[in-house]
């Protein structure tokens, strides 16, 4: 590759969300909601889309904008368009498909397509797939669309219920499979068939959201987001339309479950949140997309992936949240990295779930990332805020061959010890000395570690606070 990889995988200043990879022409390019830094809502901007060349996934390319919320005719000046997948039809031409909602009824949700001579469009609008009446059981939300041998399949619904549109939760069955027809990639052939079930099934992983398909090795993938709300889930068919096996867990953005201190949000190794994402199979490695959270709410989320290990029996074991995660291996023990690519993050009283923002006046202890300036500034400067006693923030993994010190780039009010560690609650094996300094400093310490390949937490001990977490360097 060019360079290393990171997560988040886009720039600081990028935030989108729900990733769906596929890869186009010898390209990977990544569909997804688009949110907007500091935004007041899910998915507020238009919808964008990015590309990478299949052999460098390190190489981002941005493709501009692909479709307005104003391309839509139904759009009113209110609504936002969620999580979209888009597919290569049996007529040539790239279809997206995507969740709208510009009125107050359950009705008015609706699955809505557009279509591109090009994965990287500009998309043009072609029309709504007529759901209803089926919408009252599986909520039109979420759509992923899979395409073999000239037969097309779209998936949608969700756990979600609207008791005052006189909706209750036992109408609510769960995510949904039907067949279009690919002459018009509209028309309902057959279905509505359930996925996976909905209503607190499958010892709390039912299905609530995010259905995402792929075929690897001649079983079909049925990816989608639990009830759980932090992780997203696998089952397993033999068709496109299942019937589907519940696999287990793939990833969770807080790594609950991998351990048994990692119990809940509150104990979780990190900020977590809801999450999306598909899976994508590459140069001979797959991947798990999914996105974390920023900004100390859930309306300004970013992508991130990493690899996960299919067993000849075709399951797959959770996989942890990292700083490497498309780099095919540790990073590199030397140099300046920033802050931003920290995959744990929590305070000295744990962590939190991000169902709704968290104010300024609620914000304690709580560290988060966040940038300078507003939204799409491109400026790249996003960084770790309100780093006070107790916050930690881990890097995994870097490659460690004869490393001298470690430094920190930081500013604020704090005064007190960096303590680096190789685990959590580990030995310590660096202390960083942390002074007062209004502008940018860096501050080191002697590493006392061994080489190899290792985490690094980094934990703050001492009074006022760190205003920016900027780099970590290693020499």
């Amino acid at each position: 590759m060019k360079k290393q990889a990171f997560n988040p995988y886009l720039p600081g200043w990028e935030y989108i969300p729900d990733g769906e990879p596929h890869v186009f022409g010898g390209r990977v390019y990544v569909y997804g909601s688009h949110d907007r830094f500091n935004g007041g809502g899910f998915c507020m901007n238009d919808y964008v889309t990015w590309s990478a060349p299949v052999d460098d996934l390190s190489d981002w390319r941005y493709e501009g904008v692909i479709y307005k919320k104003t391309d839509d005719p139904s759009y009113n000046g209110r609504g936002s368009m969620y999580a979209p997948d888009v597919c290569l039809a049996p007529d040539g031409r790239y279809y997206l498909y995507y969740a709208f909602n510009p009125g107050i009824t359950r009705k008015s949700w609706a699955i809505r397509c557009a279509v591109a001579d090009s994965p990287a469009g500009p998309f043009k609008y072609h029309g709504e797939v007529d759901l209803y009446p089926y919408s009252k059981e599986y909520l039109p939300f979420d759509p992923a669309v899979y395409v073999e041998d000239g037969r097309v399949w779209l998936y949608y619904g969700s756990g979600m219920f609207f008791p005052v549109l006189g909706v209750s939760k036992s109408n609510v069955k769960g995510g949904a499979v039907v067949e279009l027809d690919p002459k018009d990639m509209l028309t309902v052939i057959s279905g509505p068939v359930q996925t996976m079930p909905a209503n607190g099934q499958l010892g709390g992983h039912s299905f609530f959201e995010a259905s995402s398909m792929r075929k690897i090795d001649g079983r079909y993938y049925f990816v989608y987001s639990s009830a759980i709300g932090h992780e997203l889930c696998y089952a397993v068919g033999n068709l496109p339309a299942g019937p589907f096996t519940y696999g287990g867990t793939l990833v969770s953005n807080g790594d609950i479950g991998l351990r048994d201190a990692h119990n809940g949000p509150k104990t979780a190794a990190n900020y977590t949140g809801n999450t999306h994402g598909g899976m994508l199979s590459v140069g001979g490695k797959n991947y798990i997309f999914y996105h974390r959270q920023t900004n100390r709410n859930c309306f300004s989320r970013q992508g991130c992936a990493e690899e996960v290990f299919i067993q000849p029996n075709g399951s797959i074991k959770q996989v942890e949240m990292t700083s490497c995660g498309l780099n095919g291996g540790p990073l590199e023990g030397r140099g300046v990295y920033e802050a931003r690519i920290a995959c744990n993050l929590t305070s000295r009283k744990g962590g939190r779930f991000h169902s709704k923002p968290l104010g300024k006046n609620r914000a304690g202890c709580h560290p988060y990332f966040t940038q300078s300036g507003g939204d799409r500034n491109g400026n790249g400067d996003q960084y770790i805020a309100n780093f006070c006693n107790g916050a930690m923030a881990g890097f995994k993994y870097f490659d460690i061959k004869g490393l001298k010190r470690i430094g920190v780039t930081v500013c604020g009010k704090a005064e007190g010890v960096m303590q680096v560690k190789c685990e959590p609650f580990g030995a310590t094996v660096a202390e960083i000395e942390i002074h007062p300094s209004a502008d940018e400093r860096t501050f080191y310490g002697d590493y006392k570690g061994d080489d190899g390949v290792k985490a690094l937490y980094f934990t703050f001990l001492g009074k006022g606070k760190i205003k920016k977490f900027i780099n970590i360097v290693l020499e």
